[in-house]
């Protein structure tokens, strides 16, 4: 009888084997992690390179993210169609060859070209590596450690990234942030071949659905980034594309997002207040990456090390986050968190150019803690939300619809920074605030045991 893609394999691996398949696992999603948010602070330094102005460095970030959080509502049924070992090692592959290209782009156009590449990449490489440590840990008190240490290796990985990419620019060049994504990707990779092929599992592919989802994000991102004609056509087609996703999606057997999940006003919620939370996050980083440098005349490590406080706490909260949602339910902390974040984007609306770099990294911990806050027990909501069955489905939704948001933050911030940047940047923080003050009222009213867990 087949498994589903929440049952692990049962056979007991010997513990060195499951050891080196956590620590492939663990280094692959902080590679993708790490590429995240190591670009950032390297913007200004590629912009001088390549050239391409504001809008070409806003799809060097969202070349990424957009190809990852697409690709994101699919490539678990393709980790299970092909087995997670396999679908990992592709994954992990072509992230290393497209790390490879992005160091040696020679202009922007194929910079951005094989950032979207690393971002296909890496929406492989998320899904199968957390299958990988399910497989490897079959006994479920060593599972939860496990996935636990999985995690931390993605915050790590988020901490280090501003700083990361500031030394390896000043200290190498901007190329750095990529080519040291090779001997990491060979690691993995070399670490993988001692760990058990996985199991192939039969799962279903809802190919119009991805396409049409790509073409919508895609053409919604080059509408707000390009404006003018091009993006008022490019707005046609998002919109036209958008359409057909959804009559597509409530025709399929297998849609690739079950709508029916949003008619449960809890997923709806959390689904909103993730991407809040992630609006305020992505758009944060990115526009005072360009701040401290362009603004404030900084160098990309200074910029780094400016981030390193707000980061360097993000995964502790993260776990304490998960205590409090485990002891007084999901809303508490949801509510608390959306709040504090809130709070701390209003904070960095008095940050002007003379604001002293040690002053601003203190105002940049409010919104990055209630971030963090928000984060685990907002996952718990939508888990609880919805059957087992589906867990693993509706995790890959909010994941996305997270990334999406992330995305389209960054092209909207850097929009609104063109004309004139520090008057921009206070208007995307006020919009950031506003829509978390929005989702946090709406998830003030929430019910049901996620909300009401003792």
């Amino acid at each position: 009888m087949p498994m589903t893609r929440l049952e692990p394999d049962t056979r007991q691996l010997p513990s060195y084997s499951s050891a080196l398949t956590l620590i492939a696992a663990l280094l692959g999603f902080a590679l993708i992690t790490l590429d995240a948010s190591v670009v950032n602070v390297a913007l200004p330094a590629i912009g001088a390179a390549l050239g391409g102005g504001m809008s070409g460095l806003q799809w060097v970030v969202d070349a990424y993210t957009l190809a990852f959080a697409a690709l994101m509502l699919s490539t678990g049924s393709f980790s299970d169609r092909i087995g997670a070992s396999r679908a990992f090692g592709i994954g992990i592959a072509l992230f290393t060859l497209a790390s490879a290209v992005c160091g040696l782009a020679p202009n922007l156009p194929a910079l951005i070209g094989a950032r979207a590449v690393q971002g296909v990449a890496a929406a492989v490489v998320l899904p199968a590596s957390l299958a990988l440590v399910r497989q490897a840990y079959p006994d479920p008190a060593r599972r939860t450690r496990a996935v636990a240490s999985w995690g931390a290796g993605g915050s790590v990985a988020l901490a280090l990234g501003p700083v990361a990419g500031g030394a390896l620019t000043i200290g190498w060049d901007w190329r750095g942030i990529f080519f040291i994504n090779l001997p990491l990707g060979a690691v993995a990779l070399a670490l993988l071949v001692r760990a058990p092929r996985s199991q192939r599992r039969p799962a279903p592919l809802d190919l119009p659905g991805q396409l049409t989802a790509m073409v919508t994000l895609t053409a919604l991102a080059f509408a707000v980034i390009e404006g003018g004609v091009t993006g008022l056509a490019a707005l046609a087609v998002a919109v036209l594309a958008a359409g057909s996703f959804l009559w597509i999606e409530a025709r399929q057997a297998h849609p690739v997002v079950p709508l029916g999940l949003f008619r449960d006003r809890t997923v709806s919620v959390v689904v909103a207040a993730g991407m809040s939370v992630s609006v305020a996050f992505y758009g944060v980083v990115f526009v005072f990456s360009l701040f401290f440098q362009q603004v404030q005349g900084r160098s990309a490590l200074h910029a780094g090390l400016v981030f390193l406080p707000m980061s360097g706490l993000i995964g502790v909260t993260n776990v304490l986050s998960g205590k409090l949602a485990a002891r007084y339910g999901a809303r508490r902390p949801m509510l608390i968190g959306q709040a504090l974040a809130a709070t701390g984007l209003l904070l960095l609306l008095y940050v002007d150019a003379g604001t002293p770099s040690a002053l601003v990294a203190v105002l940049l911990v409010p919104m990055a803690l209630g971030c963090a806050l928000a984060v685990p027990p907002l996952t718990a909501a939508m888990m609880d939300a919805v059957p087992a069955e589906r867990a693993g489905l509706a995790a890959g939704v909010l994941n996305a619809a997270r990334q999406v948001a992330g995305g389209l933050s960054v092209a909207v911030f850097g929009v609104l920074v063109a004309d004139g940047f520090e008057a921009g940047m206070r208007l995307g923080l006020a919009i950031g605030a506003g829509l978390l003050l929005l989702t946090g009222a709406l998830s003030f009213r929430l019910s049901g045991p996620s909300a009401s867990r003792a």
